[in-house]
Parts: structure tokens; sequence; C-alpha cells
């Protein structure tokens, strides 16, 4: 299977990247090394996860997904073999992208992982309060220890992403590799300078939100639908206009002329977007993570992709 590389880290990745989301909250622990397990199988090998994962369960105080990872490598002894995504910044007990809590943060993230270094840290999300210079310096540190490899930024502008590559490249510091923003035929927001940006420095794409939160599997069809789960509520918006059920038609149709189902196409939509490594995608049952990876098996002609474009136009 092709391997993408991330930005000028020097490290590479299949063309689709496991989200740890799920992991210790709608899929449990045994569940979720079954997935890890397969996903590996299948010659998968990104794995994306984040501090605060699951705090927002009540009850949860967050690092739930790390642990579950981290007890998977330990019993797998997998750890050479996958590329460990994580990220810093959004966990409400560890907030922003100070240096201090950047350091703190690792040492947690490691200690739940039970590894001894992050493939790709992550700023989780901008902190306008922290200079860059002071964040791209506790990196800095911490890839000098060995802690951290490369280092992704996750919801920047692109004014924000372009300051933070010009210090790094002016203070020799390390730069951002990758960018994870929200990414589906139902939001193509990064499309023009941000995602011009990400081509012309060498930042690979690895997109959240790849099936809209489900509303790309072609489940929620119709207001009646809604009550389905409880996501339903979240993907009225898609229904309320012209562009939902025009991008559910042209994913019906190039499943049907493909073999493959609304979910594959629009993930193999996304793999085949300009700078674009790879979109990540949750399972919380093995049938689920069978489909997903189907995507990456997937090749949309130009036709197909015609199409999809100008539905979600």
């Amino acid at each position: 299977m092709e391997h993408r590389p991330l930005g000028r880290s020097g490290l590479s990745i299949a063309p689709l990247m496991l989200g740890g989301n799920v992991f210790g909250w709608t899929a449990d622990e045994t569940t979720s090394h079954a997935i890890l397990d397969a996903f590996v199988a299948g010659g998968f090998n990104a794995i994306d996860t984040a501090d605060v994962y699951s705090a927002w369960v009540p009850g949860n105080t967050g690092g739930d997904s790390e642990k579950v990872i981290g007890t998977w490598l330990k019993a797998r002894g997998r750890r050479d073999d996958v590329v460990i995504a994580t990220k810093v910044g959004m966990w409400p007990a560890q907030p922003g992208l100070s240096a201090a809590n950047i350091v703190s943060a690792c040492e947690g993230s490691l200690k739940r992982l039970q590894t001894d270094y992050i493939d790709l840290y992550q700023s989780h999300k901008d902190d306008a309060e922290t200079p860059q210079d002071e964040t791209l310096e506790a990196y800095g540190r911490l890839v000098k220890a060995g802690k951290v490899r490369a280092i992704g930024a996750s919801n920047f502008e692109t004014s924000r992403l372009d300051s933070a590559l010009d210090i790094s490249t002016a203070k020799g510091l390390p730069r951002y590799d990758t960018l994870q923003p929200a990414y589906n035929l139902m939001d193509r927001g990064i499309e023009g300078p941000l995602q011009q940006l990400c081509l012309d420095q060498d930042v690979s794409i690895v997109s959240y939100y790849g099936l809209a939160s489900g509303f790309l599997t072609g489940k929620y069809r119709s207001l009646a639908d809604l009550g389905k789960s409880p996501r339903g509520g979240g993907m009225k918006k898609h229904l309320e206009g012209d562009k939902g059920p025009k991008v559910l038609a042209a994913l019906d149709s190039a499943a049907a002329e493909l073999s493959a189902t609304p979910a594959q196409v629009a993930l193999a939509w996304v793999m085949a977007r300009p700078a674009v490594a790879a979109p990540i995608a949750s399972a919380t049952s093995l049938e689920q993570l069978n489909e997903l990876m189907g995507a990456a098996h997937l090749s949309l002609d130009p036709a197909h992709i015609a199409r999809l474009d100008a539905a979600s136009a």
C-alpha cells in the first residue's frame, strides 16, 4: 500500500488514519484493541488521539483514549510498526500552548501511551495568548530530548500557520509538518489560501470529519432519519438546503458504479485532494473498520471526482 509523507518530517503513513477519539468512550478497551489489531493487519499504520479524549463524558477526566492505545502497545509490542499522533492544548485539565503546559502534557501523554516518544505531537488548537516562539521552542526541547519526532497544527487559520512556519524558518525551530482541519464533501472551507499554503510549504493535511460526523454514510436522508442516533440532531443542517441531498445522490451514483459504499467514496474523495496525506476516520466495530479501510483501495476517476465536486460546490 502506498505510504504518503508527512511534510518534511521523514514520517510516512498509509492513506487512512485511525481516529482514537472513540477508544474508551463508545468502544471499550477490548473492542478498541481488536480494531487496532485489524487496522495494522490491514496494512495501515497511523493512529490519531489526544490527551482530551474523552473528557466530555460525564464523570470522566480525560486521557482514556491514550490509555487504551497504551495498553495495546504494551500488549502487542507493535510500537515500531505504527505512527502515533496525539495532541495538546484543548484539555481543560491542561489547556493552552505555553511551554510549561506542553512539556507537562507531553509527559502525561507518554505515560498514558506507555511509550518513550510521540511520532507526531500536534497543537490541538491555536492559542493566541501564548507567543508562537514560546510554543515552538518548547517543541524544540522535546524533539531534542527524543520525546517527539515531528509536530503538527490542528484548527489553525491561514495567517497563524503561515506565521508559525516563518518563525520556525527564521529561528531554526521545529516546523509544523501537518495540519489537521475539518474537511469533507459538506465542508470544503480549507480550499483556497489555507490549502495552497500547505501545498507551497510541504505541510501535509490529515483531516478530520471525513464523513461529516456520519452524514456521508447515507444514514440520514430525511428529517425523519434524525432520530436514528444521538448524532442525528447535528445532521439537520445538512438536509435543510439542496447541497446535502445532491451530495448523497452523487455518492450513491459513484458507489453503485464502483461497487462501493457511500462512506468509502466520500473518504476516497478526501484522499484524492491536494496536500492530503490521509483523512482520519473512527470505527466502533470491526464491520465499520473494514468498510473504512476499503476506501484506501478505491480509485475515483476524474468523472467521479468532477461529479462529487459539482454536487458539493
